[in-house]
């Protein structure tokens, strides 16, 4: 097996959470119709999948035995450009038959009770976090559903109270500490606070301070969004529309992109008509504006009126028309 540790998985099991250890664990797998390749182990962090370990495909069978933090979330990999396969590891020996098609649909794992409580987790429809924490208190699947599902649609309080059904054993896991961060940033930047500043370069690679375009007696949208979002693309006609119809009554707009690839946004700002103000540091979901604005999920927006006041937050469609309307439509 060719094994590759990167330097960034080093600095991943530095910040270990304290309910995990370093274990030798063995992972075997076959791959459908592929009998010779790589396959990428990939840790999961933010959103957002890196190679920490790597397994050569021989006669259609691979296999990883190697130090990782457990219990945890990994993902599998035949080629890193093209997505991951989800899977959650405890202590036992697991098999993987890893399914070559798209997404990787009819993937199965044996061995794994996490992984087990995942899949029938998301073989579920409209499923209350909080009851499934309470059924699971201890589980990390739990703290990840939350974390990862539901979190950008919750208000600070509503986190707290389940954050507060989970196992002490759960505490200390980076999901749970995020959590928590999360709820207090949100605190910060509900309606009626003051939209917290900030500096990011624009669309030409000049710095741009946020606070510069507040007030000017307008409304402002702070807009967060991302060219590889297919919701955000979406909306994008209707933020036109509204701003051909309020811009001169006193409405503008200031985008946050959470892109990766700076051709990518540049392109998707010409094509989709956005002709207002474009900030990124093209961080992805490490996007200091994102973080500070305790967004988990795009598209996001904040209105902010001229003082300054965050005074909505997550306008959509008819419903921003309907509020700038309110706001600006006699004038």
């Amino acid at each position: 097996m060719k094994t590759t540790i990167s330097i960034l998985a080093l600095l991943l099991a530095m910040i270990a959470c304290n309910h995990q250890h370093q274990s030798r664990f063995t992972l075997h797998g076959q791959v459908e119709g592929i009998p010779s390749g790589t396959v990428y182990l990939q840790k999961f962090h933010n959103k957002a999948f890196f190679v920490i370990d790597s397994a050569t495909i021989e006669g259609g069978a691979f296999r990883f035995a190697t130090a990782i933090e457990l219990p945890e979330i990994y993902g599998l990999s035949l080629d890193t450009a093209k997505g991951s396969f989800l899977l959650f590891l405890d202590e036992h020996p697991a098999t993987v038959h890893l399914d070559s098609s798209r997404n990787y649909r009819n993937t199965t794992v044996e061995g794994s009770e996490l992984h087990d409580l995942f899949v029938a987790y998301k073989s579920k429809r409209n499923v209350q976090i909080d009851s499934l924490i309470r059924e699971h208190p201890a589980s990390l699947v739990s703290a990840y559903a939350l974390y990862r599902d539901y979190s950008y649609r919750l208000s600070p309080e509503e986190i707290r109270s389940n954050l507060a059904l989970l196992d002490p054993s759960l505490r200390e896991t980076h999901y749970v500490e995020v959590l928590e961060e999360l709820a207090a940033t949100l605190d910060l930047v509900n309606v009626g606070k003051t939209a917290p500043d900030f500096s990011m370069n624009d669309a030409a690679g000049k710095p741009v301070q946020f606070s510069d375009h507040l007030g000017k007696n307008q409304y402002l949208l702070l807009d967060f969004w991302a060219s590889w979002c297919g919701p955000c693309r979406r909306e994008n006609p209707h933020l036109v529309k509204a701003y051909q119809a309020y811009h001169d009554k006193g409405f503008d707009i200031f985008a946050v992109s959470l892109d990766k690839n700076r051709n990518s946004w540049l392109a998707a700002i010409e094509k989709d008509s956005l002709t207002w103000t474009h900030v990124s540091d093209l961080a992805h979901w490490e996007s200091a504006p994102a973080k500070l604005y305790g967004v988990r999920g795009i598209p996001a927006n904040f209105l902010i009126n001229p003082e300054g006041v965050i005074v909505a937050k997550n306008l959509r469609g008819d419903e921003l028309h309907k509020t700038l309307n309110d706001l600006l439509g006699e004038k």
